[in-house]
Formats: C-alpha cells, sequence, structure tokens
C-alpha cells in the first residue's frame, strides 16, 4: 500500500514551497519516514527535500519522463516509507503552453493522489470560498481533498473565511503571516541548502502550531491505495568509472540520470575541479551550477588545464548549463574574461538576462552526435550565452526552445559534448554515453 498527496498552489509564490517543507520536517520530527517528490524539472527545492527527509527527493515531469515514468519512479521511490509528499509547481492547473502536460494537476491524476491546495488568503475573506470552488469543479478528476490558507492575518480573518466556506473541503492548514520562515532566492532560484543558514527546525514547529496534521494524516489515509508492484530495474555489472563534477561550479543534478549512470554499469567518482580534483575515469560528466562564483580557481585548476589532452585522446565528456561553459574557450563575467578547458570551439559569458527557459525538444543532425542519437526532451534555464566559432559541429536541431545558437544545441568535438539542454533519463539515453565511456575503455 502507498500514501500520499500532492500540495499544489493556486499560483506561484502562495507559501507552496514553505507549506511543503514544513510538513516534511514536522512529519520527519514526528519520526515519520517521508519521501518527497517535486513536480517539473526544478532542482533546487527537491535539494531541500533531501536536506529534510534523508531521502533523496525526485522530480515528477510528465513532459521528460511520461506518465509511465512518471508512476514507476513514484511507486519505487515511495518504498520504505510510511508517506510520500509531492510538491507542486506554478499554479495547480498551469502545464506545458496551454496544456496540462508537465503540471501538478496532472502529476496527481497520474499517480491518483489527493490534493491539499494552497491559497494566499491576504486581502480576501469570502473571495476564498469563490477561489476554492472553482479549483475544485474546474477538473472532477483532481481530488482536492483539503485546503490550507496561507498569510492568515488574524483570528478573527480566519473565522471570516471558514463561515464563507461550506465545509465540504476541510481546513488543514491556517498559516499566520510569518516572515522569518521565507527561503531567500537567487536568479536561478531558492539558494541551495548547503547556503543557507535557515532553520527547518523553526519551520516543523511553524506547522506543527498552525496546521492539522493529524487531520492531514487521516485524510491521506483514507486516499491510500495499493498499486501494481514496479518491475525489477535491469541493471548492469560494474565494468566503467564515470568522474562526475559536483562543487559549487557544477552542483545541479537529476539523482534519477547519476542512477541511470548507475544502473547502466556505471561507477560514479565525485571530484572537484575548483579544488584541482581530477580522478582517473573512463569518462566525466559536468553538470549546472554557479561557475561564476568561483571562476577564477576554477580557471586557474590544473583540472581545467589538464581537460583538453584528454578530450583529444578520445576520453568522452559530457557538459549541460554550467558544463558547457566550462568546456568552452572562454567564460566571461563581470571579473574578466578567463581562460576555461578549451575543448569546444566557442566562448561563453554570464549576462543579466534570462537567455533560455522552458521545455525544449530536440532532434539529431547529421553527422550523428557522439551519443544520444535521438529525439530528446529537455529543460533549459540559463543566464549564459555561449557563442560557437563559424563551422562548429552541433548534434541536434531544437524542435521547440533555443539552444545554444541559432536553434541548435549539443556542440560536440571530439567525443566530448555540451549544451544547454538538461537532460533527464526519461528521455535521453543514458546508456549511450555510459557505453561510449565503456569502448574508451577498452582502447
Amino acid at each position: 500500500m502507498t500514501k500520499g498527496f500532492l500540495i499544489a498552489g493556486t499560483n506561484s509564490g502562495v507559501g507552496k514551497t514553505t507549506s511543503s517543507m514544513g510538513l516534511m520536517a514536522a512529519l520527519k520530527k514526528r519520526g515519520q519516514t517521508v519521501q518527497a517528490f517535486k513536480v517539473g524539472p526544478d532542482y533546487i527545492d527537491p535539494s531541500y527535500h533531501t536536506a529534510i527527509c534523508g531521502r533523496e527527493s525526485l522530480n515528477l515531469d510528465t513532459y521528460m519522463m511520461g506518465t509511465d515514468g512518471v508512476l514507476d519512479t513514484y511507486l519505487r521511490a515511495s518504498q520504505g516509507s510510511d508517506l510520500s509528499i509531492v510538491e507542486g509547481v506554478m499554479g495547480l492547473y498551469d502545464g506545458m503552453d496551454s496544456t496540462e502536460i508537465s503540471g501538478a494537476a496532472h502529476v496527481a491524476k497520474t499517480l491518483d493522489v489527493p490534493v491539499f491546495l494552497v491559497i494566499n488568503v491576504h486581502g480576501m475573506s469570502r473571495s476564498t470560498a469563490a477561489m476554492l470552488k472553482g479549483y475544485a469543479e474546474y477538473d472532477k478528476n483532481v481530488k482536492i481533498a483539503g485546503v490550507i490558507l496561507n498569510k492568515v492575518g488574524s483570528p478573527r480573518h480566519l473565522e471570516l473565511i471558514r463561515g464563507a466556506l461550506d465545509g465540504k473541503i476541510p481546513i488543514v492548514g491556517a498559516l499566520p503571516r510569518n516572515v522569518n520562515i521565507a527561503v531567500p532566492e537567487r536568479y536561478m532560484g531558492l539558494h541551495m541548502p548547503d547556503e543557507s543558514d535557515f532553520d527547518f527546525s523553526e519551520l516543523a514547529d511553524f506547522v506543527e502550531q498552525n496546521m492539522d496534521i493529524d487531520l492531514i494524516l487521516k485524510i491521506a489515509a483514507e486516499y491510500e491505495k495499493k498499486y501494481p508492484e514496479p518491475a525489477p530495474p535491469l541493471k548492469h555489472d560494474v565494468d566503467v568509472k564515470i568522474g562526475v563534477a559536483q562543487d559549487k561550479a557544477f552542483c545541479f543534478y537529476y539523482p534519477a540520470m547519476l542512477d541511470a549512470l548507475k544502473k547502466a554499469g556505471a561507477e560514479l567518482v565525485f571530484f572537484s575541479p575548483t579544488k584541482g580534483e581530477l580522478p582517473e575515469a573512463d569518462g566525466y560528466y559536468f553538470g549546472s551550477g554557479y561557475p561564476e562564483f568561483c571562476i577564477q580557481e576554477l580557471s586557474d585548476s590544473p583540472t581545467t588545464k589538464k581537460l583538453k589532452n584528454l578530450a583529444a585522446a578520445g576520453v568522452p565528456m559530457f557538459g549541460e548549463g554550467a558544463g558547457l561553459s566550462y568546456l568552452c574557450k572562454s567564460y566571461t563575467t563581470d571579473d574578466g574574461k578567463f581562460k576555461m578547458a578549451d575543448i569546444l570551439p566557442a566562448e561563453s559569458e554570464i549576462t543579466k538576462k534570462l537567455q533560455g527557459l522552458g521545455y525544449v525538444e530536440a532532434q539529431p543532425l547529421s553527422p550523428a552526435p557522439p551519443f544520444g542519437n535521438k529525439n530528446i526532451k529537455a529543460h533549459e534555464f540559463h543566464y549564459s550565452l555561449t557563442t560557437p566559432e563559424k563551422d562548429s559541429k552541433f548534434a541536434y536541431e531544437m524542435l521547440r526552445g533555443k539552444g545554444i545558437f541559432e536553434k541548435k544545441d549539443g556542440l560536440f568535438e571530439y567525443s566530448v559534448m555540451a549544451g544547454y539542454m538538461q537532460m533527464h533519463p526519461g528521455s535521453f539515453p543514458v546508456g549511450d554515453f555510459v557505453e561510449k565511456c565503456r569502448v574508451n575503455k577498452r582502447k
């Protein structure tokens, strides 16, 4: 039996993340084993979930993973937990373009779990009832089982709202205004957990005092469901070693991507390019992050200076976002122009303007990319801009999204490929990269 629910908001910024993380923290404090999930492609919220729950939080994205992939991920990860909590994204019914795809409601229906809806009630009372009624009736296949009222002004304010509601959907939380529990933001989202001194214990106490957790658990138990057992995952013998860059410059990875690499037969060795580390490996993976905050150390690093020779020798490398910028000739920030690994024939720079955001789809170009030769569904989110040299080779043509340059992505040279597409194993053939590393090992 699997027990869980989804916490959604009427729109972004209503307290969905505060409610989700606070409830996770409060339940953990009660001794519950909580498995967390995040709807959509976000990296940062799941890292907070993981820090709170002590279990890896996973993304559920019906665009990149498909509905079968979302359900399979949910069932596998929920094993061994007392309760699963899914944090939604944007407003409950928002999805890709004007569809439900990738949205919170779509995931709730895919998983067949109840929804607790967060409403920011600042500046309204009776209108709360109209809003809740509209959300509850918009799609009868979405089971709104409770409402969490955020920014309640006073006990009198709460009673006005309670009097306006018809009681069919219970109030499971009434959070007073509290500026001390907001997590600070950075231009790519929330701060990472290791950058923040945010007190999750205080957040847990706040939620314990202002949510009816016993009622929430009772409702979740009423919706508890038996699903078909997921098929055992296919696993390969571990026969190849992949170095994964992991430090403040390269900190964004989908846990599912790393898990898929391991299932394809890779031993993952984590290292810090910023600190000059470079383990012996059959291939290397450079994720996204914030290289601009440690650009001098990265440029001066012995690791950066060694990578070009390895690439020329045929060692496969894969980069996303910051990984793309790092594998280029140079990276320009407010502090100047800095030499990078100089493998890919392009120059990168950080800008103040958001250069790409949203879901993407791409198809392979000819000649075929060094790995990943299939149509890809992914996500892009970057402030950097990369300008390739003339006649640079690209792996993909963008059917949707911006990519690196002129609707192309996947800049490659030797067996090195990098781009702005943030890949998920629900769409990207991770095994291709592992096999490329395997071939390199046999040389």
